[in-house]
């Protein structure tokens, strides 16, 4: 095996030669039927979802009112990773999104890993967006008198491995088939089959649903806003930030959860009209709305009631409730269940383009680019991304496979922001990219903030503070502050662009604040990942036959 060929590239003009023909086939290419408007609706799908109705109590919670501020500075730290893959998307308007990115800049390895990682993000992930949908929805019945049964909107992990509580009498009352005790989240596999056989069908359809579910969810943001308003009391606004910027930080992780949609917009790009212009207009305009819309909304639930409140599973429900507003309390669920729905859609629409793209590439098996001859999407991996969403809702619980998600999320993102500072351009006489990352000079800046970082490490949480002590906690911050050291030198030697340095170092941080364990996890499935390259990959790549 040749060291070499594992970072074998594609070069961006054979990447867009590829593109021409596929379009030129009928048979084996997708439909162009996304507009600007229709890319903004799936970028809001993908974000307003869960996060604006349960993610932000515990967040203000934890960080008092300021946590609007957290919401506003968690999108500038998007921005920085939105704009590299709107470069990116200008540049190779293709499903493939950081996968192929990175092939272009990396190589193939590099890609398969990413690819690999984008499954945790956009299949495994989704398994996440299945619980909170079935959690909403049981509420919901419950709400209006109907109940199912625990064994039936429970997981069978966390029920198997408990030792008391709710969790260990659903485990002794489930029905048994041969000493199996029967426990499964019937609302979450509903979900799924649902909405696979929805993106199954059509991106036509798919579209007319997400506008649909996305004109719903924003008029039901917009009154909560509107109504809440009229009930703020500015005093709860005081103190502003009662546990300083570590209460702050400590809801970064899960505030950033809730904008990761926003790289869903770049898997549709074959079926963009335009994709070299509106790919980029969408992911800014999104992230815009978006975080306009968290902020208003943290601003108004921390003004109606004391942020101490606001610990609570349905923080939304629970503060209307408290005002005796019971009728926009229901609205609120049954918003809920609209707003992760849409989100389910989009990821499930997702992942199915990024394998089509590996699979086009030799590195998946060719039945994953199929496209069905009727209804024009990837037929038969849009099927195995529906099992593949099933199978974490039956086995694993909720909180392991989000860390799982989050981690290969921020990953790709950082890769994504990494390829801006080293993609090849000397194909743009022939064709200019319509958007480009605006080039800041990051040669004393980013030293700059180095040094700040520095100085105030006492004001950070304990486990960023490398001078008191060592333990396994604090292994991935010294990894961050390593790497961010690196690139403060890198940056002052060869005048590198600010904001792919600032995407490297913000996603890296949010790695670091998921923990040691989940680290651990993450080498482990990326280990997997390998193997399978290695067993199928290398060998069945175009790049390899083509040699």
């Amino acid at each position: 095996m040749d060291f070499k060929s594992l970072f074998r590239r594609k070069t961006i003009p054979s990447v867009l030669a590829d593109l021409k023909a596929m379009e030129l086939d009928s048979a084996n290419s997708l439909v162009k039927n996304l507009r600007l408007i229709d890319l903004v609706a799936f970028g809001i799908a993908a974000i307003i979802g869960a996060g604006i109705f349960s993610t932000i109590g515990n967040a203000a919670h934890s960080g008092g009112p300021a946590v609007s501020l957290l919401f506003l500075f968690t999108a500038v730290a998007c921005l920085f990773s939105a704009l590299c893959y709107a470069e990116f998307a200008s540049t190779i308007p293709i499903s493939g999104s950081a996968y192929t990115y990175s092939y272009t800049v990396f190589g193939e390895l590099v890609a398969w890993i990413i690819g690999w990682n984008l499954l945790m993000e956009y299949a495994i992930g989704n398994s996440t967006v299945a619980f909170s949908w079935s959690e909403y929805f049981t509420n919901l019945l419950t709400g209006v008198g109907l109940h199912m049964p625990d064994w039936l909107t429970n997981d069978y992990y966390t029920c198997s491995r408990a030792t008391e509580g709710a969790a260990l009498a659903v485990w002794q009352n489930a029905p048994t088939i041969g000493g199996l005790h029967i426990i499964f989240d019937l609302p979450a596999i509903f979900i799924n089959i649902l909405v696979t056989a929805l993106v199954y069908i059509g991106i036509k359809e798919t579209k007319k649903t997400g506008n649909m579910l996305v004109l719903l969810k924003m008029a039901v943001v917009l009154l909560v806003i509107v109504v809440g308003v009229f009930y703020v009391k500015p005093e709860n606004w005081t103190p502003f930030a009662p546990n300083g910027m570590k209460g702050v930080l400590g809801g970064i992780a899960g505030v950033f959860f809730a904008y990761i949609g926003f790289d869903a917009i770049s898997t549709t790009a074959e079926e963009c009209k335009n994709p070299q212009k509106d790919l980029p207009r969408a992911t800014v305009i999104v992230l815009i709305i978006c975080s306009v819309l968290y902020l208003l909304v943290a601003l108004v639930i921390t003004g109606m009631v004391n942020y101490t409140e606001l610990n609570v599973a349905d923080p939304m429900a629970f503060i209307f409730e408290k005002y005796n507003l019971g009728f926009m309390a229901g609205i609120v669920s049954v918003s809920a269940v609209i707003a992760i729905t849409s989100v389910f859609l989009v990821f499930q629409m997702g992942q199915p383009r990024i394998w089509m793209s590996m699979a086009r590439d030799g590195l998946l098996p060719k039945a994953f680019g199929k496209i069905h001859p009727k209804y024009k999407t990837p037929s038969f991996a849009t099927i195995m991304t529906g099992v593949v969403v099933a199978l974490p809702t039956l086995l694993l619980n909720q909180e392991v496979v989000t860390d799982l998600c989050s981690i290969g999320t921020l990953f790709a993102f950082m890769l994504v922001s990494a390829g801006i500072l080293f993609i090849d351009r000397g194909h743009e006489a022939e064709r200019p990219v319509a958007f480009k990352v605006p080039y800041i000079n990051g040669r004393f800046i980013v030293p700059a903030l180095f040094v700040l970082c520095m100085v105030f490490l006492n004001e950070m949480p304990d486990d960023h503070n490398l001078l008191t002590g060592f333990s396994a906690e604090k292994v991935p911050y010294l990894l961050f502050f390593l790497t961010f050291g690196v690139l403060a030198v890198f940056s002052f030697l060869k005048n590198w662009s600010l904001i792919p340095v600032l995407g490297i170092v913000t996603n890296l941080y949010l790695i670091a604040g998921l923990g040691h364990l989940n680290w651990i996890r993450f080498g482990v499935w990326c280990a997997i990942g390998f193997v399978i390259y290695f067993l199928f990959s290398y060998k069945n790549s175009r790049l390899a036959n083509a040699r």
